[in-house]
Formats: structure tokens, C-alpha cells, sequence
């Protein structure tokens, strides 16, 4: 046991001292390691110094070159800035010389225009009583002139104008009848040959043509299945075709009117389908509506393309096809408007072969004159210009657009093709029997043809005759001489021309006549 002990007490020991050398040991070594940590430092810090030092003297070395350098501009900018000013002075300088010059010589002319004025004012003064004498000596120049004569100044001026002026009219009228005769001997009888025979070479049927369409039915009945119960039918009849329907105590007969012809016409045939398959109601009507609708489209187009087949025209668009098949339902003072204007391509077909011009292109224009009168929408535009403006977009040549387009005088004719145009259209409209007016307005258009020849001064009687183509004049003899009976037919057919709206042309006969009469016993 003591043994053990000893033993441990003894390692206890070793182990003491062992700790106690590995001490030393270990601060000898902390010892040395702090002495080389001195000197390591101890060099570092003299190589940092010594860099420090001259990174100093670099940096100083490039202030100082860096102030050179700015030192150096900013003496040129001070030099440019001396110069600047030294040449602004030196203009300065310049322009007060210039301006003293300019007062100078302002100066000179101011004293030489006060001068002048002067002299001007004299002169104007001298003149002022030399003008006053000088109307003192007309004035009674005058009064001699007045007193020799028995009359005014005022009076003798009037009497030279008024017989100046009857003489130049005189003459103007002998110049406009000589012109005139001379123009008819060599034209009227070749112009002639050319419309009579064209006239002659067409063959037209008359159509009459309404804003209202009689419907017949076979009993009055029926008048009550076309109102239907609290009116639902005719209300839906009137909304799909856009017609007014009248019902009223007409027996066996309903009106259809419209301004539109084609709608017209569709109600017409949609009524008649509907009667005839005697069910009638609002589906119906509308069913029956939309398919007589389309079949008057399929046939507008094939009227417009038979059209264009008769009369030998080839490549016109298919828009204006469709147009031409609508004039089939458009009239013109009672005219229809399609056989117008087959009419009008026949004559313009016929007067350009005589003239030697392009047949065909004057069949085009003739045909197409009058598209502008069936327009899909509203237009504020003439009709002629209307259908120039839709030729021009559908590719039509220039002279069918101008024809087209001046045959109104809208516009100023450029070809040969459009006078014809206007002759042709004109000519088919004056055809007697081509076209109805109403009695009222023929009556009332007699009346004013008449009034016009009273407004003018000598005028006792003035009848219209030959359904207004003629107008005779029958004019007091005391007032009215033989060279002014010319010179009031002119002046008549003149206003005519301007204040009335008619169709062909109106001939004015003025007639004076004198009588002496008397009586044997």
C-alpha cells in the first residue's frame, strides 16, 4: 500500500516538473518569437516610411505640374476674353461713327425735305387759283353753252347718253340678227337632217309611272285579313317594306304609296303572295317580304344586264349594272327612266355615227347620263354630278364622265361626246308624249310665261300657245318701233331663259302691227 502511494506520488511529481520544464520551455520560445516579431516589424515600418516618402514627393511633383497646366489656360482664357472685348470696343467705336454719319446726313435731308416742302406748298398754292380760274371759265363757257342751246348741261348730257345708247343697241341687234341668219344658213339645215333623222330611227313605248300603286283585291274581305286583329299585319306589312298602306272605303282596291318604286314594288308582289296564299301574319309578312325582296334584286340585276346586252355595250362594272336595272322603277316626269335612257343611247348612238365619232362610247355616256338619279343613300350633289362621281369610281373613260356630268351644265364640257349628250337627253324629254305634268303646274308655267311678257314696257296682249312652246306678243304700235320689236323679243326670250325652268326651248314672236282705218258712207 505504502508502496502504491509512493508510486503515485512520484508520477504526481514527474508530471509536476515535466509541466514546469514544458513552462519554460514554452515562455522561451514566446520570447524569441516576440523578439523576431519586433524586427520584422521594425522593417516593415522603415520600408512603409520610406514609401510614404516618396509617393509624397511624386504627388507634390504632379501638383505642381497640374497648376502649371491650369495656370497656362487660364491665362489664354483671360488673353480670348481681352480680345473679345478689344473687338467688341473697336465695333462699338464703329457704330457710333456709322451712327453720327446717319444723324449727319438725316440732318442734310431733313433740312433739304423742309426746303422742298416749302417750294411744294407755293407751287400747290399757285396751282389752287389757277384751277379756281379755270372753273371759272367752264362755268361760264357753260352758261354761254346753255343759253345759245335752250338747255341744261344736265339735260344735253342725258339726251347725247340716251341717243348713244339707242344707237349701240340698234346696232348690237342688227350685228345679233345677221349673226344669227348667218348662222342658220349654214348650220340649221345640216342640225336638222341629223335630229330628224335620229329621231325617226328610235322607236320608244311610253311608260306612266306613279308615286302610288293600286293593289285590286277580289272582295272587301280581304281588306280585313290584311289589317288584321288591332291592325298587326298592316303594321308589320309597313315596317318590312317601308310602304304606306291605305285602307279605306275604295272598293276592292287598297293603295300602295311610296316614293320609292322599287319598295313599292316589292310590297306589291309580297301582297300579292300573301293574299293569294291566304296566311297572313307578322312572321309571314316578314318571310314573304325578304324573299320578294331578293327576287327583285335577282331581277334589277337582270334587267340591267339585258340592258347593256341590247344596246351592245360590253365591260361595264357590275355596280353600275345593278344601277341601270334600277331605273326600271324610276321615273321622270312621268318618263321612265330605264326607257329614257335606252332612248337617249339609241339617239347618241345615231347623231355620233353621223358625226363620225365613237359609237360606242356614246352609248355608254347615253345610257349612264341619268345614274345619278338613283342613288343607294341621300346625296346633296345634282344628280349629273352624282353620276360622274360614281363613272370616275368605277373606272369609266374621261369623256363618259364629262358627258355625264356636264350634261346639266354643271360643269364645262371638254369633248365632243358631251354636247351630244346634252341634245340626246333633251331631245328624248321635248318628245311629245314622253313625259305628264300636272295640270296645275302646266296651267300655272302658261301663266308665268305670260307674266313675263307684260313686265315690259309697250306689251298689250301675250298669248302662250302651242302647249308653251311659243310665246306671242302683241305690242302697242305708238310705242314700240320696228328695230325695237327686235330688240323685245331678244330681251324677253332672255328672262325666259333665266327666271323659268321648261322643257325644249320656247319661241318668242313679237308682233306689231298698224292700222288706218276708215269708213265710207
Amino acid at each position: 500500500m505504502d508502496n502504491i502511494l509512493t508510486i503515485i506520488i512520484s508520477g504526481i511529481i514527474g508530471i509536476a516538473a515535466g509541466f514546469g520544464i514544458a513552462k519554460l520551455i514554452e515562455k522561451s520560445n514566446i520570447s524569441n518569437l516576440i523578439k523576431n516579431s519586433k524586427k520584422e516589424a521594425a522593417s516593415i515600418l522603415k520600408d512603409a516610411n520610406l514609401e510614404a516618402e516618396n509617393i509624397k514627393k511624386d504627388k507634390i511633383l504632379q501638383a505642381k505640374e497640374k497648376f502649371i497646366e491650369l495656370k497656362s489656360e487660364h491665362e489664354q482664357v483671360i488673353l480670348s476674353r481681352d480680345k473679345k472685348v478689344a473687338e467688341i470696343e473697336k465695333r462699338v467705336r464703329d457704330k457710333e461713327s456709322q451712327i453720327s454719319n446717319e444723324l449727319s446726313k438725316a440732318k442734310k435731308v431733313n433740312d433739304d425735305f423742309e426746303s422742298k416742302t416749302t417750294e411744294y406748298t407755293s407751287k400747290i398754292e399757285n396751282l389752287d387759283k389757277k384751277q379756281a380760274e379755270v372753273e371759272k371759265l367752264h362755268k361760264s363757257q357753260l352758261q354761254q353753252l346753255e343759253v345759245i342751246s335752250g338747255l341744261s348741261a344736265e339735260e344735253a348730257k342725258n339726251q347725247l347718253v340716251e341717243g348713244l345708247k339707242a344707237e349701240a343697241k340698234s346696232k348690237a341687234m342688227s350685228h345679233i340678227q345677221d349673226t344669227i341668219e348667218e348662222a342658220k344658213l349654214t348650220a340649221q339645215q345640216e342640225a336638222k337632217k341629223i335630229i330628224i333623222n335620229t329621231i325617226q330611227r328610235v322607236g320608244t313605248e311610253e311608260a306612266v309611272e306613279n308615286c302610288v300603286s293600286v293593289f285590286n283585291i277580289e272582295s272587301d274581305d280581304v281588306k280585313g285579313r290584311i289589317i288584321g286583329r288591332e291592325g298587326r299585319n298592316i303594321r308589320a306589312l309597313e315596317a318590312a317594306t317601308g310602304v304606306e298602306i291605305i285602307v279605306d272605303d275604295t272598293p276592292e282596291a287598297i293603295i300602295l304609296s311610296c316614293f320609292d318604286p322599287v319598295r313599292r314594288e316589292i310590297a306589291r308582289l309580297a301582297l300579292h303572295k300573301l293574299v293569294t296564299d291566304g296566311r297572313i301574319h307578322p312572321a309571314r309578312i316578314e318571310e314573304v317580304v325578304a324573299k320578294t325582296a331578293k327576287q327583285i334584286d335577282d331581277e334589277i340585276i337582270e334587267v340591267g344586264k339585258r340592258t347593256v346586252i341590247d344596246l351592245g355595250i360590253h365591260g361595264l362594272h357590275p355596280e353600275l349594272i345593278k344601277v341601270v336595272g334600277r331605273m326600271k322603277y324610276r321615273s321622270s316626269y312621268g318618263q321612265n327612266l330605264l326607257q329614257h335612257s335606252r332612248e337617249v343611247s339609241k339617239l347618241c348612238g345615231i347623231m355620233a355615227a353621223e358625226l363620225g365619232l365613237n359609237v360606242k362610247l356614246a352609248k355608254r355616256a347615253g345610257l349612264l347620263h341619268d345614274i345619278g338619279k338613283v342613288p343607294d343613300a341621300e346625296s346633296d350633289l345634282p344628280h349629273a354630278l352624282l353620276g360622274m362621281h360614281w363613272a370616275e369610281k368605277y373606272g369609266e373613260k374621261e369623256e363618259v364622265c364629262n358627258a355625264i356630268g356636264a350634261h346639266h351644265d354643271e360643269i364645262e364640257m371638254k369633248s365632243l361626246l358631251s354636247p351630244i349628250i346634252q341634245v340626246c337627253d333633251a331631245i328624248s324629254g321635248a318628245r311629245p308624249g314622253a313625259r305628264r305634268q300636272v295640270l296645275d303646274s302646266y296651267i300655272q308655267r302658261l301663266k308665268d310665261l305670260e307674266e313675263v311678257a307684260y313686265g315690259f314696257s309697250g306689251v298689250k296682249n301675250a298669248y302662250a300657245i302651242q302647249a308653251g312652246r311659243e310665246l306671242r306678243v302683241i305690242v302697242e304700235s305708238e310705242k314700240v318701233s320696228d328695230e325695237n320689236a327686235a330688240s323685245l323679243s331678244f330681251d324677253i326670250s332672255q328672262k325666259i331663259q333665266t327666271e323659268m325652268t321648261y322643257p325644249g326651248q320656247v319661241k318668242v314672236t313679237v308682233i306689231r302691227e298698224t292700222r288706218a282705218v276708215n269708213i265710207a258712207k
